[in-house]
């Protein structure tokens, strides 16, 4: 296992990204923070699914109403709608899911046919998914709503006790306490038992939630295998649009860049020649100016063949670039890379563009105060984790560089997550394959 820190101190920002404390203090705060904001995210994510969930007890009875009735007849004239009813919540929860950074790939539009409708596959997973969400789903999603507000009103109980008639001083589960501080104070420690609650159980709550959601309302593995050619199809697509977009960007560096450096040096070389014939003494500023131009010109040549397959890679491997991305941004950033396995080359090529861009949107956008990259590659894959603690809210159509960065990933079949509610804490995730 390879974790790193950059250490650079002759460079600011190097600095800046190699400070790191360990000590015992940092370690716990840090801890802290980070379970606090995963509480909140699940919180956010147990409240967000209370509207879907409502909405699929109502559409569960609907069911049940229609099913009852099919027995006198009425029932066969509801069904489509239920079953419409059915799969347009189906489409809502899948997009809720994809929001949070859970993407659920849809199947193929089940048929509208009732008959066929009730022998799909995927009309009967959506089923059992209702079934579960509406139970289950709704009563996690009513306590991620609910015990926010516990919390707020035990915790802040000696802010408002004395408002409070003698005969009413009561916490959240109804039974009374004692009108005096001492009695506040037990209260307050209810609140903190909230908030232990809130703290220690609603990640898992919220994984409960959205588990049945990722499993049944996805593509199911008797899926048609026009599914998978329809997404081979959108990677190729990814793929050479990825290609095309790597041959603009070479081309201008070389354009704009290189080429009008050599066109100076012919210029400067041109004038130093008439120079010399007319007046020697002063050829000499000229050939100095050409020369300048001439190593510029390199320069700029090796930073676009460096862009196109970065030779640190080869020269230190993967945890090496990366350490030495952190090295160069301006927010400090913690590496932690697990390779046992060398990935093909093209891969690894990719992993460091990725990182180099979210990177890049970290410092530039984010207001982070440190960022984290954690690679692992085993069992033939390899996973990628961009994390910050800024603001939040990154969008692909902002011009934050996404859209590039998930061409890149689709050109190997990978996979990209992307999870920034507004407020932090924003992970980017890739998955690849690390023989592509």
């Amino acid at each position: 296992m390879t974790e790193r820190t950059a250490d650079h101190p002759a460079n600011p920002a190097a600095a800046r990204a190699s400070t790191r404390q360990d000590g015992p203090v940092e370690s716990v705060g840090g801890i802290a923070v980070a379970a606090l904001r995963a509480a909140g995210a699940a919180t956010g994510q147990l409240a967000g699914g209370l509207g879907t969930a409502a909405v699929a007890l109502g559409v569960l009875v609907l069911l049940a109403v229609t099913g009852a009735a099919a027995l006198i007849g009425v029932g066969l004239l509801m069904a489509p709608l239920a079953l419409r009813a059915l799969h347009a919540l189906a489409r809502r929860e899948r997009a809720r899911l994809g929001r949070r950074g859970l993407e659920v790939i849809a199947p193929e539009p089940p048929p509208t046919r009732l008959r066929a409708a009730l022998d799909d596959a995927t009309t009967r997973r959506e089923l059992r998914w209702l079934v579960r969400h509406a139970t289950v789903g709704l009563l996690l999603s009513v306590a991620g709503a609910l015990l926010p507000f516990l919390a707020l009103r035990d915790g802040a109980f000696p802010l408002y006790w004395k408002l409070m008639p003698d005969d009413a001083t009561a916490t959240s589960l109804g039974f009374g306490v004692a009108h005096s501080w001492p009695g506040a104070l037990c209260v307050t420690l209810l609140g903190v038992g909230w908030i232990a609650i809130i703290v220690g159980l609603t990640p898992g709550m919220a994984r409960l939630q959205s588990g049945p959601g990722q499993r049944l309302l996805a593509a199911g593995p008797d899926a048609d295998l026009s599914l998978r050619v329809a997404e081979l199809t959108a990677t190729r697509a990814a793929a050479l649009d990825a290609h095309a977009t790597e041959l603009r960007r070479i081309e201008r560096a070389l354009h704009d860049g290189t080429q009008n450096r050599l066109v100076s040096v012919t210029v400067l070389l041109g004038a130093a020649r008439r120079k010399v014939a007319r007046d020697p003494s002063h050829a000499d500023e000229i050939l100095e100016r050409a020369q300048s131009a001439a190593e510029q010109a390199l320069a700029e040549l090796r930073a676009v063949s460096r862009s196109i397959l970065p030779p640190v890679l080869d020269d230190r491997g993967l945890a090496g670039a990366l350490s030495g991305l952190a090295a160069n941004c301006a927010v400090p950033c913690r590496i932690d890379v697990e390779a046992p396995e060398r990935c093909a080359a093209s891969v690894e090529a990719t992993t460091y563009f990725v990182v180099a861009e979210a990177l890049t949107n970290i410092a530039k956008h984010s207001g982070a105060e440190r960022a984290t990259v954690t690679v692992r590659a085993r069992g033939g894959r390899l996973r990628l984790a961009v994390t910050d603690d800024g603001r939040g809210g990154a969008d692909e159509d902002g011009g934050s560089g996404l859209t590039g960065i998930r061409r890149r990933v689709a050109a190997h079949d990978g996979t990209l997550r992307l999870a920034s509610p507004p407020g932090g804490p924003t992970t980017l995730e890739v998955d690849l394959p690390c023989g592509s």
